[in-house]
């Protein structure tokens, strides 16, 4: 017979039991595997949602993503390959994107798209902060105007494309023209807290390099880098660029400056075609589909100012056999707050950084300097387009010196430039310093930054 005192002592300790229990999932079945996605009859889940596929040949389980519905089936896209996964392996939803690490425990690693460690150096810390892997954008009414100046420490960046911090700015470069010694100087010089630099699509063999080489160990000290190499699945290429959004929103949130890197979107838009294609997406323009336009401002979208801190942006695009006027190319310069475009007929003349400051532009550059400054600019950009435009008839020796007095001007100058163009890796500078150097070639009353 049951007392008051043990009826309570079991609805205690049953509803102890029931905390404690793991609800039962609804569980589905994978059907298909066609390309790069897995078809799965359920379970119920949403777009974007992560996943488990237990493989039973292997016996181990591989995470993938909801990419897609077909026929009242989920299309399924995993993060680490296809490989073992075979019809009517259980398929079980987590109900929420991937969580990912952010916080100071990921400063000085490299990790993976999912926040894994791959250098070497143990796991995260156990007090590691996790944050969801997608972010909403902030709204435009929170994002005040950009007003100070961010150095970059690259003197021809500071005075021809003086950028502001939360600006976004797109490196536009073809294959081999120094553009990663360029984002390592930035990295090393920049007035920045924290960088975040994710390496998407990249060759193994260069993500050593590139940290070891072109950033350097004090800048990787306050550094997380970001790795998604060119085997990996496009899935994981392009979930690199949203985990480098949420670390970098993170530390802004914190009320920290973070320069974000992305190297390069012209990858990130390659793995969304291979996505987009898989799932059945028709191709637009020259083979890509409308969600690599629809993904750009998504990721693009994230960098900038807002109450707390700040993120400034650069990210890199692949120019198509050097034509800058590709889809994607078009895409990220209508986007972004200004461009930069690295030159082959700069780098095989030894030019470095081969910046062809003449065809880069900052839009913000006007705000941030005074006008002292812009008369300055002005008049050097008329002296490089005058030897532009007259350099072929000087080198076949058919001017006549005097008979031009602009060009002659121009072409006393010039060497100066050039030399005030070029710098080199270990060779740093301030905004302040490289206006200074410039009035001083030009003979002017320098300018500085507003």
């Amino acid at each position: 017979m049951l007392t008051p005192t043990s009826f309570s002592g079991i609805a205690a300790r049953t509803g102890r039991l029931v905390r404690q229990a793991r609800p039962i999932g609804v569980a589905g079945r994978v059907t298909k595997v066609v390309g790069l996605t897995v078809e799965s009859q359920g379970p119920p889940a949403a777009l974007g949602e992560a996943c488990w596929i237990y493989c039973e040949g292997t016996r181990r389980r591989r995470l993938a993503e909801v990419v897609g519905f077909r026929d009242g089936r989920l299309l399924l896209m995993p993060w680490e390959g296809l490989e073992g996964i075979g019809v009517g392996d259980n398929v079980q939803s987590t109900g929420a994107p991937p969580q990912i690490p952010v916080g100071p425990g990921v400063l000085g690693r490299i990790i993976d798209p999912l926040g894994r460690p791959m250098d070497d150096l143990g796991p995260l810390p156990h007090d590691t902060v996790y944050a969801p892997l997608v972010r909403d954008v902030p709204p435009p009414a929170r994002r005040p105007r950009i007003k100070d100046v961010f150095r970059t420490g690259v003197r021809a960046i500071d005075a021809f494309a003086t950028t502001g911090a939360g600006q976004r700015l797109g490196i536009f470069a073809g294959s081999g023209v120094g553009k990663s010694t360029l984002l390592g100087m930035i990295c090393r010089y920049a007035s920045a807290d924290i960088n975040v630099i994710a390496l998407i699509g990249e060759r193994g063999r260069e993500v050593l390099e590139f940290v070891e080489r072109d950033l350097g160990p004090e800048a990787l000290k306050r550094s997380v880098v970001i790795v998604a190499t060119s085997d990996q699945p496009a899935l994981a290429r392009i979930k690199a660029a949203f985990t480098a959004n949420t670390i970098a929103a993170w530390f802004r949130a914190q009320g920290r400056h973070v320069l974000l890197m992305m190297d390069s979107l012209t990858r990130l838009a390659m793995a969304q075609r291979e996505v987009g294609l898989a799932v059945g997406e028709p191709p637009a323009t020259r083979g890509y589909p409308p969600s690599v336009f629809g993904l750009m401002p998504v990721i693009l979208e994230q960098a900038g100012c807002l109450d707390a801190g700040v993120i400034t942006g650069f990210y890199t695009i692949l120019t198509e056999g050097d034509d800058w006027n590709d889809p994607v190319s078009d895409c990220a310069r209508s986007i972004l707050d200004g461009h930069l475009l690295l030159t082959r007929r700069l780098a095989s003349e030894n030019h470095y950084p081969a910046l062809d400051v003449l065809e880069s532009l900052s839009r913000l550059q006007s705000n941030l300097i005074d006008e002292g400054a812009r008369d300055l600019i002005g008049r050097a950009r008329h002296i490089l387009s005058i030897q532009r435009q007259y350099r072929e008839l000087v080198e076949i020796g058919a001017y006549t010196p005097g008979s031009n007095t602009q060009l002659d001007h121009a072409l006393a100058v010039y060497p100066k430039l050039v030399q005030f163009l070029r710098q080199r890796v270990e060779e740093s500078a301030t905004v302040e310093e490289s206006f200074r150097l410039l009035g001083q070639i030009l003979g002017h009353k320098e300018g500085k930054a507003a």
